[in-house]
């Protein structure tokens, strides 16, 4: 069984007061060696306030986005190796909202996705479907094909992403994927990551839409379901301990 991963992402929420508060307190909570990995993917300005408040702690630093480019005159963009620099362990890409407000593309996602990968950075890759596109049936197709363009650009390295299935429809919405959906379309990613890399069954699957205190424990105890990818409840220390504790 893989290690559980909670990533809590903060979205475009945070001060460097309450980040400075949310932070100590998730530190103070967790054990030295607690049973799941756990991360926090901060705004990019708070990238150095919370490498300095994670440091020494088991807590994880994860950033937002990433540019697909490596270096140059792309205004607003922030590198791989930028992130680097700070410590970043783990990056969202293609996130829907990006997908959705960004006009990223699965080509897009898959070169971000390798530029992560190049520098030591893990890539939690976001796919997910639309309610329109669940309601035609459309599920399996979609998320799919997003992730088959990451497979195809970055090869046997495959191995070395997390997998976030985040359905669009329940994203702060407050609907959630019933632990029985969630689980079929985690299943169906983990098969077409069999059919890519002989070290499927150790990619990280997430289920990312409206996870919370209330839901985490039936969603974490689905057989393909190896963590949470947490959004609104990341930001209140007791519901994303809840969730953690869930996790162990």
């Amino acid at each position: 069984m893989n290690k559980k991963l909670i990533a809590g992402n903060w979205k475009m929420n945070g001060s460097l007061a309450a980040n400075d508060a949310l932070v100590r307190a998730l530190v103070a909570g967790l054990r030295a060696q607690p049973a799941c990995d756990v991360a926090v993917a901060v705004p990019a300005p708070y990238l150095a306030q919370v490498q300095a408040l994670v440091a020494g702690s088991p807590l994880a630093l994860g950033a937002q986005d990433v540019s697909q480019h490596e270096v140059g005159a792309y205004t607003g963009e922030i590198s791989a190796a930028m992130l680097r620099e700070f410590g970043v362990r783990y990056v969202l890409v293609g996130h829907s909202e990006r997908r959705q407000y960004h006009g990223e593309t699965d080509v897009h996602v898959a070169v971000k996705t390798q530029r992560a990968l190049a520098a030591g950075i893990t890539p939690i890759v976001c796919v997910g479907e639309t309610l329109a596109e669940r309601e035609a049936g459309q599920t399996e197709a979609v998320v799919r094909r997003q992730l088959a363009a990451v497979i195809h650009l970055n090869g046997h390295c495959i191995s070395e992403v997390v997998v976030a299935y985040e359905p669009v429809w329940a994203i702060g919405t407050g609907k959630t994927a019933s632990p029985e959906q969630a689980q079929q379309v985690h299943a169906v990613l983990r098969a077409q990551l069999a059919a890519a890399s002989p070290r499927a069954s150790t990619i990280r699957l997430l289920y990312g839409g409206s996870m919370n205190a209330a839901n985490a424990a039936q969603l974490l105890a689905q057989p393909d379901i190896d963590g949470g990818l947490v959004g609104g409840a990341s930001l209140k220390a007791a519901d994303f301990q809840q969730i953690i504790a869930a996790a162990q």
